[in-house]
């Protein structure tokens, strides 16, 4: 057991693991190791030498009063002894002092030998899981990439990532998405779990709109650097999406930087989605102007809001020319359908007769004759 230390600074290193952790694992490791070759009743100590750069194994035993109730307890009186048996090994003991007895595990054989290489390989395997877990768990909602080392019957696909293995469902796969083994692809991280049977499981997704928002910060500069932030993201994959953005510095344009010239950039990330259309709106905290935005590429007339006490059931009533309506509800009511996503409102739509000019975005109302010739009449019989 001599420099015990040395291999727990080598294991650290080895596997990226902080070493008091290790170092925590292997006293828990030779204590269990100790209950099970020497007694399961007693209570063990694991000491750290450090000028040996050994553990010791240290048998500890309370002293109490000779009429305790713990002494007459089988299952906890090893480790408790009466203060008149105490005495006979010191004279100075006193209540509630701990009696320590050294124990070496080499004077149990080469069962003691085993059982330790066990539970160490145990403690340093789930100190392992903890920290994969912990350090993926903190990833959950990021952007990841790696290579699909399998495709199952039921067409779930298998990525490594790194040292672990992924699981991509199909239900959060791109329509019309298909993978092969070999391919390198780029999910987000949706779920971490823990089982003792499978250990680390982490699920990935290609349909949440954190992808998009991923895929975003990669390819454009300022959101990656913060001056474009991304505030809002709706999605039906592989069909159409809308993305919510405002700048935090005056010079910088949210919509046209996202976008690029001539669309490289927004052409970029729906390639990435399977041909994925993307619409980029100027967030704003006006709910009316901001609906109005999303209807995009309608042009509306009025928006009102109608509260209720459950902001879920919150409505907006939008007026709009009727040669609008289709644009506004969109292919297979798609468009509606985001906007309502993007501002939580449930959309409601109204036609009035009045044409809009697309040149001004203003309502053009259709001319009064009767009302025009009145006030002719009226500017003849002033003047």
């Amino acid at each position: 057991m001599e420099k015990i230390l040395d291999i727990a600074e080598a294991m650290a290193h080895e596997k990226g693991l902080q070493l008091d952790k290790v170092i925590e694992a292997l006293q828990t490791a030779f204590i269990q190791t100790a209950k099970r070759v020497i007694d399961n009743k007693f209570a063990f100590e694991a000491q750290i030498d450090k000028k040996t750069k050994s553990i010791k194994i240290i048998q500890t035993i309370t002293v109490v009063a000779n009429d305790d109730e713990r002494l007459l307890n089988a299952d906890i009186a090893p480790a408790y002894i009466s203060i008149n048996d105490a005495r006979e090994y010191d004279d100075q003991v006193e209540l509630d002092d701990q009696l320590h007895i050294d124990h070496k595990l080499e004077d149990y054989g080469r069962t003691a030998a085993a059982s330790l290489h066990r539970e160490i390989e145990y403690h340093i395997q789930r100190l392992v899981e903890d920290e994969l877990f912990n350090k993926y768990k903190s990833k959950t909602g990021n952007l990841v990439s790696g290579r699909v080392t399998r495709v199952d019957s039921h067409n779930n696909t298998y990525v490594e990532i790194d040292e672990i293995r992924a699981i991509l469902p199909m239900k959060s796969r791109i329509k019309g998405e298909k993978f092969q083994v070999g391919d390198h692809i780029k999910a987000v991280v949706r779920r971490v779990g823990m089982d003792k049977e499978n250990g680390i499981q982490i699920e990935l997704s290609r349909t949440s709109p954190k992808f998009l928002e991923g895929l975003l910060a990669l390819e454009v500069p300022e959101i990656a650097d913060g001056a474009v932030l991304v505030e809002r993201c709706a999605r039906i994959p592989g069909e159409r999406a809308k993305v919510a953005l405002i700048s935090t510095h005056p010079q910088i344009d949210a919509v046209g930087a996202t976008v690029g010239v001539k669309g490289v950039r927004i052409n970029s990330v729906s390639k990435e989605l399977n041909g994925e259309n993307i619409d980029c709106i100027e967030y704003t905290s006006i709910p009316e102007l901001f609906i109005s935005r999303t209807m995009s590429p309608a042009i509306i007339s009025h928006v009102e809001i109608i509260k209720s006490k459950n902001a879920e059931n919150d409505k907006a009533i939008i007026t709009l020319p009727s040669d609008q309506k289709s644009k506004a509800i969109g292919k297979s009511g798609i468009n509606i359908r985001l906007a309502s996503m993007l501002t939580g409102f449930n959309i409601e739509l109204i036609e009035n007769d009045s044409k809009v000019s697309k040149d001004t975005n203003e309502i053009t109302k259709p001319k009064d004759s009767a009302k025009d010739s009145v006030d002719a009449l009226h500017a003849l019989f002033n003047s």
